[in-house]
């Protein structure tokens, strides 16, 4: 049976079919049997909370059509009375929060209840999601060995797919929403950085940290977004066909598996057949980013030395997974110089790229691969290394460039793995790529 989603539960709400204890209780249950899934698990809170809704909605005072249904939050959010690990043994003895973030205020105001808060790569630095503190949330694949659940929104991306809630809130500072949603076939958006209040939430890279839901569908992820700004309606679907620009670059790459292939230039048929326009044309600022990127190195990764410095200077170094202290030392070697030349070319293209898409879309694979079978990379540290940067190789550029965007499920491969498309706009054109993306997402036949 289809995990059911956002709009789903809220129509069992509204019919009397469910109620928010039982959901509560269910997701609990579901939860408890998905080891590593969740770092804190809310469940007397949870509780608690689901009792007054359903005696709000009893008393015909329900918050709104979305009273009542759990959701899960990255341990990266500040929630009141729970600690934020960032998956990291370094913040054991680190205060719990004294008030919730406000993006989970924010939710609470229409009735959203924090079942927990989920599993991550340690400090959010890693896009394929192994934690070796907290264990490693595995997505529920038939009959193909575990797989990474993509990082660094690990166990938001699980609670989803296995469907122990519709949606988990993720951050996303070099892909970590959108990789874990493609590697577990669902949808993730990841926001402009200035989209939502970003306080309350543990940095990894500030110049470059964003947030968003990963869920099952675009529309989902809409309604979410307008919860977290605060807005009174979602973003509804563009009336019209989006222009959509590729480069043919991308889709001739080194290591972009046959499938991944395959079912982009599917959906992009599909797309065109409902009457987009799709435009293969090279995109410069694009182009330069990823060179920058390759050549300069990570702006990220020089941001994230100096948040932690203190920990991988001190005592507390022995705490932090090898791998993390790794990728975190290498950025020493990206001098003063370099990081300012990374900022002024940051702006510059920025700004190019909105004027060579015009009003388009860009869209490209997500990831070029599928998920990675776990014991593999969890054996040999440079095969972990490698594909890591392989996997946030086409997401890194977007974050650079601030670009919001879907990773949209593009099909599967022979094994049955999922596979994504992404499709983004430039910076702070959030309620664009929404429109467009709900347009997209029927036009493909979703709901």
């Amino acid at each position: 049976m289809a995990h059911q989603t956002l709009t789903d539960i809220a129509a069992d709400l509204a019919s009397g079919r469910t109620d928010s204890v039982r959901l509560v209780e269910e997701a609990l249950d579901k939860a408890r049997a998905a080891p590593a899934v969740f770092i804190t698990l809310m469940a007397d809170e949870a509780l608690a909370e689901a009792r007054a809704a359903a005696a709000r909605r009893r008393n015909g005072q329900a918050l709104g059509p979305l009273d009542g249904i759990p959701i899960a939050w990255k341990d990266l959010f500040d929630i009141a009375g729970t600690r934020t690990t960032a998956g990291s043994r370094t913040r054991d003895d680190a205060p719990p929060a004294r008030e919730d973030a406000p993006v989970v205020a924010a939710s609470r105001r229409v009735g959203l209840i924090p079942l927990g808060k989920t599993n991550l790569s340690e400090f959010a630095f890693s896009g394929l999601g192994p934690n070796p503190h907290f264990g490693t949330p595995t997505p529920d694949f038939p009959g193909v060995a575990p797989r990474v659940p993509g990082g660094s929104s690990s166990g938001s991306a699980v609670a989803v797919q296995r469907g122990i809630v519709p949606v988990g809130i993720g951050t996303d500072t070099a892909g970590s929403v959108r990789v874990p949603a493609a590697l577990n076939g669902l949808v993730g958006f990841k926001a402009s950085g200035e989209r939502y209040d970003m306080a309350g939430v543990f940095p990894l890279a500030k110049s470059l940290d964003s947030l968003g839901p990963i869920a099952r569908t675009v529309a989902d992820c809409a309604t979410i977004d307008a919860v977290m700004r605060g807005a009174g309606r979602p973003v509804e679907a563009a009336s019209a066909a989006p222009e959509i620009v590729v480069d043919p670059a991308v889709l001739e790459e080194d290591g972009l598996e046959d499938a991944v292939r395959a079912n982009f230039e599917a959906v992009l048929a599909r797309l065109e057949a409902s009457g987009a326009r799709v435009r293969r044309v090279p995109v410069a600022a694009w182009r330069e980013a990823r060179g920058a990127i390759a050549e300069i190195g990570w702006l990220g990764a020089v941001e994230a030395r100096a948040w932690h410095l203190e920990a991988i200077s001190g005592p507390k170094r022995d705490l932090i997974d090898a791998r993390v202290v790794k990728r975190l030392d290498g950025a020493a070697a990206i001098t003063a110089e370099a990081a300012e030349r990374l900022r002024g070319l940051r702006a510059t293209l920025t700004r190019s790229i909105a004027d060579e898409l015009d009003g388009a879309l860009f869209a490209l694979p997500t990831v070029k691969h599928v998920a990675p079978e776990l014991a593999l990379l969890e054996a040999d540290p440079e095969l972990f290394a490698r594909i890591n940067l392989a996997t946030l190789t086409l997401t890194m550029a977007g974050s650079f460039l601030d670009m919001p965007g879907l990773a949209m499920p593009s099909g599967t491969d022979a094994e049955g793995l999922p596979t994504s498309a992404l499709f983004s706009r430039p910076s702070g054109d959030d309620d664009a790529i929404l429109a467009a993306g709900l347009w997209i997402e029927r036009s493909l036949g979703g709901r």
